[in-house]
């Protein structure tokens, strides 16, 4: 006697879509796909008739992206999203852009800032986040790269977001202070922070007591907006550490409008080893 299935739309968009990896129906079965409802898994094999309006497939169902936000909190960019569902996914990189600017006028200016590891196989939600601690000020696009095992990848729609200029220049005190690997610090690096309300030509260098320059850790054109950089004494000298003792890191920027917008401020730090 053979075994009847009758396969209604709604039945699969819940049950197969969203659950399944993979299905085997025995010899005999007969399967009715009605409407625009599909049987698709990884794996799908039928040994028996298959008759119907819907469709059959044996491709991996995609990674379903079932929301995707972004919010300021203090100085950061906070993105979170969530899936339903996912098949052979390796993860997400997260990308960026400028809105509204010049750098803005190419569809190639999305930059990588960040990647987070997928679940792999889930037929359950699963959350994830990601903290922008370097963004430009403005309005910020964000978009999502699910890439898959194999190589493949897709982008999730753009969302929004406006960072506030900066109200005035400002060079923090480097954290932590001192710094250093020692038997009572486990802190070889340090990181130094800034802010500018105008767009323009960015050095910040660092200096010993003899005022020999002895790392440039920033020399280039940035956007107004809130930076933090890490200071490795090693990695300056090329895998030769520098020495303890006091040294000054300076920053000057000039603006890209007019001289009357330059800023220069020269802060101390302590290597300890």
């Amino acid at each position: 006697m053979k075994t009847k299935i009758f396969l209604p739309t709604f039945l699969l968009a819940y049950s197969l879509s969203f659950s399944q990896s993979s299905m085997v129906f025995d010899t005999g079965t007969t399967i009715e796909v009605t409407g625009s409802a599909d049987i698709c898994a990884d794996v799908v094999t039928i040994n028996g008739s298959y008759s119907g309006d819907g469709t059959k497939c044996n491709s991996p169902l995609p990674v379903e992206l079932i929301s995707f936000n972004v919010k300021c909190i203090m100085q950061n960019v906070e993105l979170n999203w969530t899936t339903a569902t996912e098949v052979n996914n390796f993860g997400f990189e997260i990308e960026r852009k400028l809105v509204g600017t010049e750098l803005a006028l190419s569809e190639n200016n999305w930059q990588k800032i960040g990647f987070v590891s997928g679940h792999g196989n889930s037929n359950s939600p699963k959350d994830y986040s990601f903290i922008d601690k370097n963004p430009f000020s403005g309005k910020i696009k964000y978009r999502l790269k699910q890439i898959d095992t194999d190589g493949s990848f897709s982008y999730s729609n753009e969302v929004e977001v406006n960072v506030e200029v900066p109200k005035e220049f400002t060079l923090e005190q480097n954290y932590p202070n001192p710094f250093g690997k020692t038997i009572h610090s486990d802190n070889p690096t340090t990181k130094i922070s800034w802010q500018s309300p105008v767009s323009g030509w960015q050095t910040l260098k660092v200096y010993d007591l003899l005022g020999k320059e002895v790392a440039t850790l920033v020399n280039e054109f940035r956007q107004a907006g809130r930076y933090e950089i890490e200071f490795n004494p090693v990695e300056s000298r090329g895998g030769v550490s520098l020495p303890s003792g006091v040294y000054f890191y300076r920053i000057e920027i000039h603006s890209d409008i007019t001289q009357a917008g330059s800023f220069v401020q020269i802060r101390k730090m302590l290597l300890a080893r």
